[in-house]
C-alpha cells in the first residue's frame, strides 16, 4: 500500500461483533477508499474480520490492524491481509522491519516531540498523536513549528465536532473510535444511518 493513498479518516473498530464489523466495511465500499478500517487486536475475531473483510471488500476499503504491541501480533495480522498497522505506543525496530518487508503502512503512537522524532527516524510512515483530546488541536500546530510539516494522525477523543479543528491545526489524518457512528446504528446494522455518519465526517476533510 502506498502512503499517498492512505485515507484521511480511519474508523477504529474495537468491541464490534463480526457481523457488525462486516456491515460497516460493506457500507464503506460506497466511499471507495476514503475511509480506512482499523480492526483492533483486543477483539477476539480481529483476524477473521481482517481476512474476510479483505476477501470480500478489499478492492474498495483499506483494512488494517490496530493496538499492535509486539512483533508477533504484527506478523499474524499481516499474514491475514492487514494493509496498515497502528499502535497505542511506540513501535520497536522489529515491528518496523516486519512491516517494511511486507510493504505495510506503520502508524505508531507518540505523545511528545522526542517520541515523534524517534518514530520518524525508525521509519514510521505516519505518527499517531495519542490521546489527541489530551494534547489538543493546538499541539499539532506547535509541534510542527520546530519539526516541520509531518504526517501526523489525531487519535483519541476525535469526533465530528472537533474533526475540522484538528485538520486545520495540522493533523493530516484522523482515527475515530466509538464517536464515528451512532452505536444504535451499529447494533441494528442500520446501513443508511452508518452511511450518513460517514458522510458527515467526510465533510470535515479539507480538499
Amino acid at each position: 500500500m502506498n502512503i499517498d493513498s492512505y485515507p484521511k479518516i480511519t474508523t477504529i473498530m474495537r468491541g464490534y461483533t463480526y457481523e457488525e464489523a462486516m456491515t460497516v466495511i460493506k457500507v464503506l465500499t460506497a466511499f471507495d477508499h476514503q475511509v480506512g478500517v482499523e480492526v483492533t487486536t483486543n477483539n477476539p475475531d480481529y483476524l477473521k474480520i481482517i481476512h474476510d473483510g479483505n476477501k470480500a471488500y478489499g478492492d474498495k476499503v483499506y483494512i488494517g490492524v490496530g493496538t499492535i504491541l509486539n512483533a508477533e501480533q504484527a506478523s499474524t495480522a499481516i499474514a491475514v491481509g492487514a494493509k496498515f498497522m497502528l499502535g497505542p505506543a511506540v513501535f520497536t525496530p522489529d515491528i518496523f522491519k516486519i512491516a517494511r518487508e511486507a510493504k505495510v503502512i506503520t502508524v505508531p503512537a507518540a505523545m511528545s516531540p522526542s517520541e515523534v522524532v524517534e518514530m520518524l527516524e525508525l521509519g514510521a510512515d505516519i505518527v499517531k498523536l495519542f490521546p489527541a483530546s489530551t494534547l489538543g488541536p493546538s499541539f499539532f500546530k506547535a509541534i510542527q513549528g520546530p519539526l516541520g510539516k509531518q504526517k501526523l494522525m489525531a487519535v483519541g477523543g476525535v469526533n465530528v465536532k472537533n474533526a475540522r479543528q484538528f485538520f486545520e491545526s495540522g493533523a493530516s489524518y484522523l482515527g475515530v473510535g466509538s464517536s464515528m457512528f451512532n452505536q444504535s446504528d451499529v447494533k441494528t446494522k442500520n446501513a443508511l444511518g452508518l452511511r450518513k455518519s460517514v458522510e458527515e465526517f467526510l465533510r470535515s476533510v479539507p480538499e
